[in-house]
C-alpha cells in the first residue's frame, strides 16, 4: 500500500502544496492541530507528514509520542510568515548528536 504525504499549517501556507497532489490539512487552532496530527499519526497512511513551524512547536507532546516510530516522519517547513528556524535547529541537533560538533552551521 502507498503511502500519503500530509501538510497541516494555516490555510495560506498548505493550500499551494494540494496542487502537487499531498494532502492538506488547514488548521488555525493548536488545540485541534494537536488532536489531527493524533489521528493522522494513529492510522497508517502517511509516510510524511510536514507541519509548518508554528504548528510543529504547538504539538510537541504528540510529536514526543510518534518520535520512536519510523513512520510518518514529522517534518517542520516555514510558512508564509516566515522562517522560526526550527528546522536549521532541528538538523543542528541532529548532526551535534551525531558527530560531536556542529559542523554544518558551526554554532
Amino acid at each position: 500500500m502507498a503511502k500519503n504525504i500530509a501538510v497541516i499549517g494555516d490555510a495560506e501556507t498548505v493550500k499551494g502544496f494540494a496542487a502537487i497532489g499531498l494532502d492538506i490539512f488547514p488548521c488555525d487552532d493548536f488545540e485541534h492541530a494537536a488532536k489531527l496530527l493524533r489521528n493522522l499519526t494513529d492510522g497508517d497512511r502517511y509516510a510524511i507528514i510536514y507541519l509548518t513551524e508554528e504548528v510543529y512547536l504547538s504539538v510537541e507532546k504528540e510529536r514526543a509520542r510518534c518520535s520512536q516510530r519510523l513512520t510518518p516522519a514529522i517534518i517542520p517547513i516555514p510558512s508564509v510568515r516566515g522562517s522560526l528556524s526550527t528546522g536549521r535547529q532541528r538538523l543542528s541537533s541532529f548532526v551535534e548528536q551525531a558527530v560531536g560538533s556542529d559542523i554544518i552551521f558551526n554554532n
